[in-house]
């Protein structure tokens, strides 16, 4: 808990737009196109697959299980019939998605705490140390269809930010406070901007911009194209007179809002626009999570995130207001995904993963394993990060719009294997 709690501020008519942040899946096809290419679903970052088919939600069904030797502290990314995961041994393993057998593995470094990033053909993946013995980053990229690398790039410091793919560059930050821009192709740095501390958390885009949190306890906004400031704004720089904590969190943007966590124990949400702070709401503790957000059916706008107090909120997504409080009985430190109308996330603690009703919090799912950041999904079923193991759950009933999404998954595996 923290020792001196700050108070809430809330200013609702800070600009606010209002529309969905879900992304409906594509069409159903011969082969089966679905991707989930980076940590955070879509490059704002919502994790909002509210739009998910209405048969993927509990009850479910065990498919298959793969037994890991590290812990999973991220989750995979979905590129048609196959998944990609970087484990905490810096493992990077590509799966069948339909049967969970391992197409191959790479060594990406040592230590890692990253989604990888997916799209045109390869995975890039960032790394907390190299494989060599000096202990800063790396950033490397692979063929996704054997794991052959492409290019690497040793970095002058840690990082693990999950890097985020748009128009043939990467964007990631790193613990030097460095956020890059690289080209894909060969790794060729674009551009780099210097933040007031660590980068942790992935940068997420909309409208030209990408916003980040770092530990400086600031949010940037800076043009994705030649990474000019287009603001900076501190937690205590708004002249509210409250203090600075950091930010670990990754934002989520929707509504002309930024929205992440603070370890001062607060969820922040500011304009896009110009950081102009909208509202700055208190959980008594830790808040490392990164906010799920959705215009939720019969509720409205709202943030989901997870404290160190023990419980999952739900805010008000203009004012920060709380809607609804869910008592998980243990710290909360990774961060939730919606699909359907259910929002998953893990408890550190227990090492366990719950599931909400989105608009009541009245639990729909239980699952006793999961530590972090638990679950991505597609169109035929949802693959569960638990503390070391992965898992698929299916649909409790086969129906005829799930067997069409398997077949189409089930020839994308096999088109990916040639």
């Amino acid at each position: 808990m923290l020792a001196h709690t700050p108070g809430n501020v809330s200013h609702p008519d800070v600009e606010f737009t209002t529309g969905s942040t879900a992304t409906a899946p594509p069409r159903p096809q011969a082969l089966d196109a679905f991707l989930w290419p980076t940590y955070g679903f879509q490059e704002n970052r919502t994790r909002d697959f509210s739009a998910a088919p209405g048969y993927l939600r509990p009850h479910f069904r065990r498919g298959w299980t793969y037994r890991g030797g590290a812990l999973l502290e991220f989750p995979p990314s979905i590129d048609g019939g196959s998944l990609y995961v970087l484990d905490d041994n810096g493992v990077l393993t590509a799966f069948d998605k339909v049967s969970g057998h391992v197409r191959w593995q790479r060594k990406a470094g040592r230590l890692a705490a990253a989604t990888p990033a997916v799209g045109d053909g390869n995975v890039y993946a960032v790394a907390l140390n190299g494989l060599g013995g000096s202990g800063n980053g790396r950033v490397a990229a692979y063929r996704a269809r054997d794991g052959h690398q492409l290019w690497a790039k040793a970095l002058p410091s840690r990082a693990e930010s999950s890097p985020l793919l748009r128009h043939g560059v990467l964007y990631f930050g790193s613990e030097d406070g460095t956020v890059y821009a690289l080209r894909a192709r060969d790794g060729r740095t674009l551009w780099t901007y210097h933040a007031s501390g660590a980068v942790k958390g992935g940068p997420a885009y909309a409208n030209g911009n990408l916003y980040f949190g770092d530990y400086g306890g600031k949010v940037h906004a800076v043009r994705a194209s030649d990474g000019h400031e287009v603001w900076s704004v501190g937690t205590s720089g708004t002249r509210f007179g409250f203090g600075s904590g950091s930010f670990y969190s990754t934002p989520a943007l929707a509504f002309g809002r930024v929205y992440l966590g603070n370890t001062d124990g607060r969820v922040y949400s500011f304009a896009q626009r110009d950081g102009k702070l909208a509202w700055a709401t208190g959980t008594g503790a830790y808040v490392y999570a990164s906010p799920a957000v959705a215009d939720t059916p019969g509720l409205g706008p709202t943030v989901y995130i997870g404290s160190y107090d023990g419980s999952f909120y739900a805010f008000d997504a203009r004012s920060g207001a709380v809607r609804w409080r869910f008592p998980a009985g243990a710290k909360i430190s990774g961060s939730a995904t919606i699909v359907g109308d259910v929002v998953y996330f893990s408890d550190l603690g227990a090492r366990n993963t719950i599931g909400l009703n989105v608009r009541t919090g009245r639990r729909a799912f239980f699952w006793p394993d999961g530590a972090f950041n638990p679950v991505v999904a597609d169109r035929r079923a949802i693959y569960l990060d638990g503390y070391v193991n992965m898992y698929e759950l299916l649909p409790a009933s086969a129906t005829p719009r799930w067997q069409r999404a398997q077949a189409a998954a089930k020839r994308a595996a096999s088109a990916t294997a040639r």
